[in-house]
């Protein structure tokens, strides 16, 4: 009834075009208001944020599972034999058979690759083939100390390095930010172990002897027990952080300095301090966040080598140690420990730049 009133109004002169027009108009409409309300009462996971975030994390276990098929296969592959790094070289050919019999090394590999991926999903990764603990007790002490590492280099560089790349934008030509950009060049032409070497010989052992060479822990005991161990190895991370994050901290904020809403801005009176904190440098921080994200995801494996150097008991000493005993375990969960953390960061980064800048989130949970 309501339809056919508003299709023939009185004065109208009622042609099939009209009639047509006023129907099309008024189905159109009725399609949006169910529209409206579907989206009105549509739940919370349907929203673009939260499905953009289950489309990562599906990616991101398939990322893991193929990282697992490849570290599996590549470990079986590794030169030598397993149960002959267990017993030595003077081990008796039954006592090999009964050790491959224990570990299952003499069951199709298919076969090996569901018992390890199981205890893998079960929390029980298997023991450690050259003392016989639970690989879980080995990695996960290792792991912490990395972590600590990771945490106390991302506090002591991130701000400084972006504060440093504002300060050299905003004194972009002159001597500060030259000075800066020379530094920061330098730097990363250098490489972690490069660095280490450098600092020990300035700060340990020629010049002064202000930190340990070393970072030595006893069995049992905590990093943070002693935090002086600490400083040379997240001093050496910190000056491997810097450049990247300073670089692109600067090329981030002359960029978002050059666009026009910050010109009216500072036509309008707006002073610096505010015109770079509260303007600027939200719109610079999606591309430093996932800078942020790359450089720690990269320090997870670069941290091998800084652990070497320093001796200090991470992850990445035990994954060198574990490859050299051929630890297979130990090399496999190490390995997919530090492929997790590289997919996390990502997830994390990309959520955080899709967060600070509406325009790029939009674009993309169109495509999710």
């Amino acid at each position: 009834m309501e339809i056919g009133l508003a299709l023939v109004m009185p004065g109208d002169s009622l042609t099939i075009k009209t009639v047509l027009t006023r129907l099309f108009a008024m189905v159109t409409m009725h399609r949006g208001k169910r529209r409206s309300a579907a989206e009105a009462e549509t739940p919370m996971v349907s929203s673009p944020m939260l499905r953009f975030t289950i489309r990562r994390v599906f990616l991101g276990a398939l990322t893991l599972l193929a990282v697992c098929v490849i570290v599996f296969a590549a470990t079986q592959i590794l030169p030598g034999d397993a149960a002959r790094a267990v017993l030595g070289r003077n081990a008796t050919p039954e006592r090999l058979m009964e050790i491959r019999a224990q570990l299952q090394l003499d069951r199709p590999m298919i076969i090996q690759f569901w018992s390890w991926f199981s205890g893998i999903l079960t929390g029980d990764p298997g023991q450690s083939l050259v003392n016989g603990m639970r690989v879980i007790d080995i990695v996960y002490p290792r792991a912490v100390n990395s972590a600590v590492l990771l945490v106390l280099t991302f506090l002591a560089s991130v701000p400084l390095s972006i504060a440093l790349g504002v300060i050299a934008a905003l004194y972009v030509g002159r001597v500060v930010d030259t000075s800066l950009s020379v530094i920061a060049l330098a730097l990363a032409a250098l490489p972690e172990f490069v660095v280490g070497i450098l600092l020990i010989l300035l700060l340990s052992t020629s010049l002064f002897h202000i930190f340990p060479a070393v970072s030595l822990v006893p069995p049992g005991s905590s990093v943070l027990q002693n935090p002086i161990i600490l400083v040379m190895p997240v001093l050496t991370l910190s000056v491997v952080c810097f450049p990247y994050l300073f670089r692109m901290t600067r090329s981030a904020v002359l960029e978002v300095l050059a666009s026009e809403y910050i010109e009216m801005a500072r036509l309008k009176g707006i002073s610096t301090l505010r015109l770079v904190f509260l303007h600027a440098l939200p719109n610079a921080l999606a591309p430093v966040v996932q800078v942020v994200a790359l450089t720690l995801a990269y320090l997870a494996g670069g941290v091998v080598l800084v652990e070497f150097v320093f001796g200090y008991p991470g992850i990445g000493q035990g994954l060198l140690d574990a490859v050299v005993a051929r630890d297979i375990p130990v090399i496999q969960l190490t390995v997919l420990l530090l492929a997790t953390v590289y997919v996390l960061l990502n997830l994390v980064a990309d959520l955080i730049a899709m967060l600070l800048t509406p325009k790029m989130s939009a674009r993309q949970w169109q495509t999710t």
